[in-house]
């Protein structure tokens, strides 16, 4: 058996069929193409997501009122009053797996300057907050803590507060803002951050004591959640156990009894994220696979109308001693020829997917070469898979009825 002279019969029969050839590996093509495109672009925007979180802190954690049990019944979340600043004050002067704290209460209203209004949050926080969620001051300064125990009406506002309560080229800090009948005077500009992850806008913002917005505007006494920042991202499981340890202490949780607080860290909402992202990823590239194997099916119909167009040549070649092993091999490898082909050519055209859709979505393009390798050695089982069959009908042929065949 010479498998040059079989490769080389094997490609003079595509060349003499070069557009049904064509239309054969259209499906490979598409095929191949689309997982390595899908998977890709699902590893991208995976980075991405993952980048956009980051930015907002990794080594984040966050304290946020649980559930409370009052009368035997349990009481939502959102009614929960369960945080309070000796909270705050205690995790300060205990914590050792933490590098800054801020206690936070916030509210939504809107802002007026003049004539303009914006709806916006106010968020009351600490000097603190800023280093936690990795803003930056463009303009100003930061309030202090004197300003913080005396319940100063000063403020920071971000960047969309500024550009739809002040025209351009205004200077706002030194300006006073009202907020929810408060006024405010502006002390700082934040530095512009854009949207997070969640496509929600990090500089829709403003920013002041504490004590005021829980005081002066929201009249409360406890607060809504508590913002920290780890020593380190992998210090995240640490911190979080500390401020277990030390929050069911102040509260005076017995051993056994629930939380009346819930600590998540950044760490963990990346963690979701990219599970997410990851199941999302197979499923599509598994919905692009199918296509392959539409492909393959399409190689067995091609080869069965070869075989049938052949049936003379078939016959001829076996009564010149032609043995049923070449013949098989022939159609076999013309069936891999077809699909190897067609993964080259997929594989091109789904790096050409990844580029184009990292130049549209503005995501990281990120090649999987375990993709390319898996792709090519799919559509070499394929090739054998689906041109196995018709190969053996060949060389099952009988010589004197497949050349009597017209």
């Amino acid at each position: 058996m010479n498998y040059t002279n079989l490769t080389k019969i094997a490609v003079n029969a595509l060349k003499r069929n070069k557009f049904r050839s064509i239309l054969t590996m259209l499906g490979i093509i598409i095929g191949v193409g689309s997982v390595i495109g899908m998977l890709s672009i699902g590893q991208g925007s995976k980075k991405s997501i993952q980048d956009q979180i980051s930015e907002m802190g990794s080594n984040m954690v966050f304290v946020m009122p649980g559930s409370q049990q009052r009368g035997g019944v349990m009481m939502g979340n959102s009614n929960a009053k369960t945080l309070t600043l000796s909270d705050v004050e205690k995790l300060k002067k205990e914590a050792q797996y933490l590098s800054a704290i801020s206690p936070q209460v916030s509210t939504s209203g809107q802002a007026v300057n003049g004539n303009k209004n914006w709806p916006t949050s106010c968020m009351g926080v600490s000097s603190d907050y800023l280093s936690i969620r990795k803003y930056e001051l463009e303009d100003g300064r930061i309030f202090t803590e004197k300003e913080i125990e005396s319940l100063a009406k000063v403020c920071l506002v971000g960047q969309t507060v500024v550009e739809n309560l002040f025209d351009k080229g205004v200077d706002p800090v030194g300006q006073t803002l009202r907020f929810s009948g408060i006024p405010l005077k502006i002390i700082g500009v934040l530095k512009e951050k854009g949207e997070n992850g969640m496509g929600q806008d990090q500089d829709d913002l403003i920013l002041a004591p504490y004590t005021s917005v829980q005081r002066r505007i929201l009249a409360i006494t406890h607060i809504q959640s508590i913002s920290a920042s780890a020593v380190s991202e992998d210090k995240s499981d640490e911190a979080i156990a500390e401020i277990e340890t030390i929050l069911r202490r102040e509260h005076k949780l017995k051993e056994g009894e629930a939380n009346d607080f819930q600590v998540r860290s950044q760490a963990e909402m990346i963690q979701t994220f990219s599970s997410v992202s990851d199941m999302l990823t197979m499923l599509l590239g598994a919905i692009a696979g199918i296509s392959l194997l539409v492909g393959g099916i399409g190689i067995m119909n091609i080869m069965f109308v070869s075989v049938t167009e052949r049936t003379k040549e078939i016959g001829l070649r076996m009564s010149v001693g032609g043995r049923g092993i070449d013949i098989l091999m022939q159609f076999l490898i013309e069936a891999v020829l077809l699909s190897i082909i067609g993964g080259i050519i997929g594989i091109l055209f789904g790096l050409g997917i990844s580029y184009v859709a990292t130049s549209l979505l503005s995501f990281p393009m990120i090649i999987m070469t375990n993709a390319i390798v898996i792709s090519f050695l799919v559509c070499s089982a394929i090739g054998i898979f689906f041109g196995w069959y018709p190969a053996k009908k060949a060389a099952n042929l009988n010589p004197i009825d497949a050349i009597r065949h017209e």
